[in-house]
């Protein structure tokens, strides 16, 4: 024991390696982490937290013109000021950075605020903001540094943005160009279209949301252009230049200009691994660029870990919050009365807040064909009753794949209000295995979308 300062030193204050942290500083073990920015990670400060509340805020807009249709008659048009919004974001992610700090102060664990960098498997050398550095022997160390936005590599990219950068611009964008198709264009195509920006979505591909179910891909694009956003799918930016009076030039691939306030580029995420020392020790990375790690989350190098976006996969932070869990029973034993936790990476749930939002759980059609064979699969489309008076045109879309041998429900999709509330809940039913008849044999909430899931009877293919 007296070769090690601490028996865990995790290198990340995001939510994977918070998690770890004070989980396995109440099984007893002696607990520091290192974060050279703010507590929270990505989720917190620049992702999953900020996003939804400027999700919340385009949604006003809508619920302002729907009102109309209800009798309210509002004085004047609504103005957005950007300004009061981006202090309100800020105080709430203070807060919540101040949250994350008490849970390492309660639990324990000795919070370090600089970069840690690996010496060898079990030597953190940390170099906090006034360049003083400190090094620190630890029996296991963890590796859950997130990860970052990609840059592109063409002419005028020091011109563009990234994620990181959206929730706190100097003015707001009259033109926003939003490149990329994944889960984050999406949501800022939608976030910022919402709260008033004329929004173009640029996507080289032949559909957004890859890896999405097909139809929900199709429903979202359709729905997306309804609302106002220019989606442009098959293309490319080859060059930004700067014009005189302060915009963005774009040129693309077919031969077209844009003219933008702000460009932001979506086109994925990389591994956080800069800086870290991992060569030194011999850690073998991914093709990807990722840590490369077992079921265990043990990278190569003995006594070193990692989990959570710095690994690849899911990037999703219940995933990485799950991983950590996993991680610490694995390491200093389960909870007394608790089974050993592993991780179970079928049937993840997951929200895309595109404006409608997206919630889908398990298979795709596309994947439960080539897993199962034959499969039936049962959807309904339709406009929400709010909207009966509201006057917009928005539709909902449900899906069900089920497998016809087994009957059990292997996919779950919703493009409409509040989908991810929904689904979360039939995630449960899922993960326990429930049958289309026992979807059927449920009684709905009515008048609600939700019920739509247990009163599908039409099966469209087979």
């Amino acid at each position: 024991m007296t070769d090690f300062d601490f028996d865990l030193f995790v290198i990340g204050g995001g939510s994977g390696g918070v998690r770890a942290a004070r989980f396995a500083a109440q099984r007893g073990a002696r607990v520091a982490l290192a974060e050279s920015g703010r507590m929270g990670g990505t989720c917190v400060n620049v992702g999953c937290i900020p996003k939804k509340l400027y999700s919340y805020g385009a949604h006003y807009a809508e619920a302002f013109e729907e009102a109309r249709g209800y009798g309210w008659q509002l004085p004047g048009a609504p103005r957005l000021d950007w300004d009061a919004l981006k202090a309100r974001r800020a105080q709430e992610i203070s807060r919540l950075n101040g949250i994350y700090e008490s849970l390492m102060t309660g639990a324990g664990v000795r919070r370090l605020q600089g970069h840690g960098r690996l010496l060898d498997a079990h030597t953190v050398d940390v170099t906090a903001p006034d360049g003083g550095r400190s090094r620190h022997r630890a029996r296991h160390i963890l590796l859950a540094t997130g990860g970052t936005p990609v840059r592109p590599e063409l002419p005028g990219h020091e011109l563009i943005v990234t994620s990181d950068d959206m929730f706190d611009l100097p003015r707001f964008p009259r033109h926003l160009v939003v490149v990329g198709g994944g889960y984050i264009g999406c949501e800022m195509a939608s976030i910022f279209h919402g709260l008033g920006a004329q929004v173009t979505l640029l996507y080289r591909g032949e559909q957004i949301l890859r890896g999405f179910d097909d139809e929900v891909r199709d429903f979202t694009a359709a729905e997306l252009r309804k609302a106002g956003i220019d989606l442009r799918v098959r293309t490319e930016v080859t060059r930004i230049e700067a014009a005189p009076d302060g915009t963005r030039r774009l040129t693309l691939n077919d031969g077209g200009v844009l003219q933008a306030d702000v460009v932001l580029y979506a086109v994925g995420r990389r591994p956080n691994v800069a800086g870290l020392g991992l060569e030194a020790v011999g850690v073998r990375m991914t093709a990807s660029g990722a840590i490369a790690v077992d079921e265990h989350f043990a990278t190569a190098v003995p006594g070193l870990y990692a989990l959570g976006d710095v690994r690849g996969g899911l990037e999703l932070t219940p995933v990485a919050l799950a991983e950590a869990m996993a991680l610490v029973d694995h390491l200093f034993g389960p909870l007394p009365g608790q089974a050993r936790r592993t991780m179970d990476y079928e049937h993840i749930p997951t929200a895309v807040f595109t404006h409608p939002p997206i919630g889908t759980v398990g298979l795709t059609e596309a994947q439960a064909r080539a897993r199962v064979g034959t499969i039936r699969v049962y959807r309904s489309d339709f406009r929400p009753l709010k909207h009966t008076l509201s006057g917009r045109d928005e539709r909902c879309l449900v899906k069900l794949i089920v497998d016809d041998a087994s009957d059990r429900v292997l996919g779950l999709h919703m493009v409409g209000a509040d989908a991810g509330e929904i689904v979360q809940g039939f995630a449960v039913a899922l993960k326990c295995g429930a049958t289309k008849a026992q979807f059927d044999a449920t009684l709905g909430i009515h008048p609600t979308s939700a019920e739509e899931f247990v009163t599908l009877r039409d099966v469209t293919r087979t």
